[in-house]
Formats: structure tokens, C-alpha cells, sequence
């Protein structure tokens, strides 16, 4: 799907007929380090979280998405022609590492504009609702795969950062703030209260 400005996304995809992905911590640091040099200049990261088949990127896109690159004949926002950099570059690096051909991931990456979901006139939920729960569901990932107890164990999240156990640098925390209701004081708890189901549906 194409990225426009001023909208907020939530980005995922997983591994080929669902297969690992990240197998060490190298994996896990090698991909997130392709991440950051890639997205840096194209839009803002708000969370994400890294699991062994999966990873999922909240993101705000601004005006710097709002160009077009010709890649193969075809003209491609900056975001997506990132996703494919992103996914293509891990894919040489951990198919040489472990001797192996083929697709690591899914074709199609999920682009899902929270921006555009509809609410439906009867709904008690604000298009806030989703952008909040949507933030605290990437975190809970571990959570709900039942790979953690404790959500501040779980290395390869924004988690900690946002919890101040970790100052990393990726996450643009005054976006949380604004669009996702993140405060200090209450997050922790915040975020072991998980998400209704049914919201979840509308944001994958």
C-alpha cells in the first residue's frame, strides 16, 4: 500500500510459512540496525517489537514520504521502497548465514492506516482509541506468545525505552505522547492491560 503524510501505521509482517526469523541476538540487532539506517530520513518510529517469526513498527509519516522513487519501472513512496530494502537486505544476510535459498518472509508486507480506520457511528471508540491500543499491543507481543512474563525481560522491543529502563533513540516518545496518551507514571500498568481482541482486528 502507498504511505502518505500525516498518517500514523502500523507496519508487520513474518517470516515464510512462518518460519524463524531471528534465531540470536546478532539477528535481532542486525535487522533493527537495517531499520534504522534505512527509516531514519523517511518517517518517525513511535514503538516496535521484534519477535522470532514476526516484527511489527508503529510509524508516523510526514512530508518526507511525499516523493516518488523509480524502482523497476514503477514509482514507489520512500516507505515502501524501504520495506522491500529492508526485507530483500536481511533476507542476503540471513540466507548466507545460514546456508539457506529462497523467501524469509511473507510476500506482502501489512501497511495498515490507522489514520483511515472507519468508526462506526455507533462505536464508543475515537480514532485516539486505536493509535493507544495499537501502541500497547505491539509491546505485548511477548506477552501474549507467553515468551515472557514480564515485559521489561523482553530485549527486542521499545518497551524499556519507554519504560526508562533503556534510553534508546529510535522512538519518538513526543509522538507517543501526543497521539498514544504515553506517560512515565502510569505506562508499566498501562501496558499489562491487554487489548480487546476485537480492536486488535481492526488494526491488523
Amino acid at each position: 500500500m502507498p504511505f502518505t503524510p500525516n498518517n500514523i501505521y502500523h507496519v508487520y509482517n513474518q517470516g515464510n510459512n512462518r518460519q524463524k526469523i531471528f534465531f540470536t541476538r546478532k539477528d535481532y540487532i542486525t535487522f533493527l540496525n537495517l531499520y534504522k539506517r534505512l527509516f531514519s530520513d523517511n518517517c518517525s518510529t513511535i514503538d516496535w517489537c521484534l519477535m522470532p517469526n514476526h516484527f511489527h513498527f508503529m510509524i508516523y509519516t510526514d512530508e518526507r514520504c511525499d516523493t516518488k522513487i523509480k524502482q523497476c519501472g514503477i514509482y514507489l513512496d520512500p516507505i515502501t521502497n524501504n520495506i522491500r530494502k529492508l526485507l530483500s537486505g536481511y533476507a542476503r544476510i540471513f540466507n548466507t548465514q545460514y546456508q539457506q535459498t529462497g523467501s524469509v518472509f511473507r510476500q506482502k508486507t501489512k501497511g495498515k492506516c490507522l489514520s483511515a480506520i472507519e468508526i462506526k457511528p455507533d462505536s464508543s471508540y475515537l480514532i485516539q482509541d486505536y493509535y493507544v491500543n495499537c501502541f500497547h499491543y505491539i509491546h505485548q507481543n511477548p506477552l501474549i506468545a507467553k515468551l515472557t512474563q514480564r515485559l521489561e525481560d523482553w530485549e527486542f522491543s521499545s518497551f524499556k525505552d519507554y519504560a526508562g529502563f533503556r534510553e534508546g533513540t529510535l522512538c519518538q516518545k513526543e509522538l507517543a505522547v501526543l497521539h498514544c496518551g504515553y506517560n512515565l507514571e502510569n505506562f508499566i500498568e498501562k501496558s499489562y492491560e491487554l487489548v480487546d481482541k476485537k480492536l486488535i482486528d481492526l488494526f491488523t
